[in-house]
């Protein structure tokens, strides 16, 4: 078998490919290899992808670099509270002229949605991607649209303690693949944060001028193709993964569902999406096979939104990540 530091041979273009990718997203985003990292794993599995964080970590910023790095349709839709499902998927609009109605699409049709901050939107709204994410397709008067090839949503919402946010229900949350939670950075990654912005400069536009941001790096940069994403989506298709892997999954789904302090344990989903992304994970690590450090590091992201505390558990001070840590060390041993 492969050792883990050797790339597989038949994976080395996929490698080069997703190697181009971070380091573009380097030069605009500071220290979040990780969350590039489950941006990655998101697109070569088609799952999608919810980031959570206080506002200025840079999770808008970080999509709108992974889009502009692959040659994909982008389209962005920010949540607010008088959004409508219309707004999201489109709808019939009467041709005057024809008397008839037309469709109108919206900006769903796209291969890369980012809904910017979803959870400030009523939960109608939200409920308006059930479809979408989960069967890559919408109903708009009556008739069916297929969804563009590849079709992905990666979402940001702030913290639900934030004012004028609407928590996500069960049946959204567990649509989305990986859950992350970003953190704070650390000085010294903020430090060459500021260091970065110091030197943006200004745009020139007509006769005036305006100052440039984070956003204005990428523009001009070649990108990588839509053939190179499908290569090597089909590339985490060939990684292989075991009978006691599969068993491992298993057992920590049917853990969090028979746990006493858990109301509310996994779907199959959580098992699915758990083997998917620890298979684009060994990918991106160079390895075509998965390890239990893959599932490991992924659990956090792929169980915790699926799982709920009972009121006992909360009123006692427990965490879902401490009943997670506990389910996992007991699968470890």
């Amino acid at each position: 078998m492969t050792s883990p530091e050797a790339p597989v041979a038949r994976f080395t273009e996929t490698r080069e490919f997703l190697d181009q990718i971070r380091s573009r997203v380097g030069t605009v985003v500071v220290g979040q290899d990780v969350v590039v990292e489950r941006v990655l794993i998101a697109l070569l599995t088609s799952g999608h992808l919810l980031l959570q964080g206080v506002p200025g970590l840079a999770k808008t910023l970080l999509v709108a670099a992974i889009s502009k790095t692959v040659d994909l349709s982008f389209a962005r839709i920010q949540f607010t509270i008088d959004l409508l499902p219309s707004d999201i998927v489109g709808s019939e609009i009467l041709d005057q002229k024809s008397n008839d109605f037309r469709v109108h699409q919206g900006p769903i049709f796209t291969n890369l949605l980012l809904a910017d901050e979803i959870n400030r939107a009523a939960p109608k709204v939200q409920s308006a991607l059930l479809e979408a994410m989960q069967e890559r397709s919408v109903t708009i008067g009556g008739q069916g649209f297929v969804l563009p090839a590849p079709f992905l949503v990666i979402a940001t919402q702030n913290p639900v303690e934030q004012a004028g946010t609407f928590e996500l229900p069960e049946a959204q949350l567990d649509r989305f693949m990986l859950l992350h939670r970003l953190e704070y950075l650390k000085p010294e990654e903020e430090k060459e944060v500021l260091r970065r912005n110091t030197k943006l400069g200004v745009r020139r536009d007509g006769k005036g001028a305006v100052a440039r941001t984070e956003f204005d790096v990428l523009d001009g940069q070649d990108k990588g193709s839509a053939e190179q994403l499908v290569r090597a989506m089909e590339d985490v298709q060939e990684v292989h993964v075991s009978e006691a892997f599969l068993e491992h999954v298993i057992e920590i789904v049917n853990r969090t569902r028979n746990h006493p302090l858990l109301e509310l344990g996994c779907s199959p989903r959580a098992g699915i999406s758990l083997v998917k992304a620890s298979r684009a994970r060994a990918l991106i690590h160079g390895r075509d096979y998965v390890v239990p450090e893959d599932m490991f590091a992924l659990a956090e992201d792929v169980i915790l939104h699926r799982i709920r505390l009972s009121y006992e558990a909360v009123a006692d001070g427990f965490t879902s990540q401490q009943v997670l840590q506990e389910i996992l060390g007991e699968v470890a041993k």
